[in-house]
């Protein structure tokens, strides 16, 4: 009987350390939503998915596509998703207007790429032309969001450009059909309209060379989320900017990358955009990714001057330091 006992535990015993084994190495699931869609500026997130680096951190990540910052934020407040990509204007007015518990973890775009872009033959040649007129972007992006301080700065009356929404696929045929006189879109994406407009000339309006400087899109998470998985955001951050780097250095690798995962954005396209991202993230390399205080600080007042917030905000309230690995 002591033999067959015996037998039956020697059995049980490696399955149940296969079970242990296999359980304490499952990968943590990650749900990442975009700021707008699949464009060629989120290419190093597929980079970093495809070369293994998620893996690697022990990740499992599945990249959605969002509907602009405001969603990306909403999202991820709800738990949708547990990380995203998204505007820090959105996100800043989002804290202070209806108190979203989501803060930015790892900053990409040191610089602001918010634009609008008009038809050569429209007649638009300056932002006081854009008065009288009709500029088309999608509901949830930041560039409609941040117009106010932009009409500011380029002293031209805010109430007097009409908005209207479309979706944010359609908003280079919106422009290219002549359906709105203008449409708010990134500095990244220029590539991607000029394809779309053809022989066409565009005029660019940049929201920066009216004198605005201000952090733009990051990582973003909840505040459940860095509290109680904060070691999951870090790995998450520390892959995704190995990417990024990846993606920096080798920007037709990583449209290739792209375009295997999202076979409607085109190579060339994809490389545009991501040598365009190039100029917009931190130098030198070794500081992507992190966020300063100073900074954050004239972005909150920056937003904070331009629109009538419900509640004042901090930088505190509006990221999280200690995700990314200082030089």
């Amino acid at each position: 009987m002591k033999t067959i006992w015996l037998s039956r535990i020697l059995k049980l015993v490696p399955l149940a350390l296969v079970g242990a084994m296999s359980s304490a190495s499952a990968a943590d699931k990650v749900t990442f939503v975009t700021d707008f869609g699949y464009l060629g500026r989120h290419a190093y997130y597929f980079v970093a998915l495809e070369k293994g680096y998620y893996k690697d951190a022990n990740l499992d990540v599945n990249i959605v596509r969002g509907q602009g910052s405001s969603d990306a934020v909403k999202q991820v407040a709800a738990g949708t998703a547990q990380l995203g990509f998204a505007d820090t204007a959105t996100l800043i007015l989002s804290r202070a207007n209806d108190k979203v518990p989501v803060k930015l973890v790892a900053m990409v775009y040191y610089k602001a790429p918010h634009a609008i872009f008009a038809l050569k033959d429209s007649g638009i040649k300056t932002p006081k032309d854009l008065e009288g007129r009709t500029v088309a972007d999608a509901a949830a992006s930041s560039i409609p969001r941040m117009f106010g301080a932009y009409a500011k700065a380029a002293k031209i009356d805010a109430s007097k450009v009409k908005w209207s929404v479309v979706a944010s696929d359609a908003i280079p045929a919106t422009l290219a059909l002549g359906r709105a006189d203008a449409v708010g879109y990134y500095t990244i994406s220029e590539a991607l309209l000029k394809k779309t407009i053809g022989s066409k000339e565009l005029v660019k309006l940049v929201y920066a060379d009216a004198g605005m400087d201000f952090y733009s899109n990051g990582i973003i998470a909840s505040e459940e989320v860095i509290k109680s998985q904060p070691d999951v955001v870090k790995r998450f951050v520390a892959a995704t900017l190995r990417g990024l780097k990846d993606a920096i250095a080798d920007p037709e690798g990583a449209a290739k990358i792209l375009n295997k995962h999202q076979r409607q954005i085109e190579v060339d396209v994809g490389t545009a955009e991501m040598k365009a991202v190039a100029g917009l993230v931190q130098s030198p390399a070794d500081k992507i990714g992190l966020i300063e205080e100073g900074r954050m600080k004239s972005t909150v007042d920056l937003v904070s001057e331009a629109f009538s917030l419900k509640n004042p905000v901090s930088p505190a309230d509006v990221y999280a330091p200690g995700f990314v690995a200082r030089p």
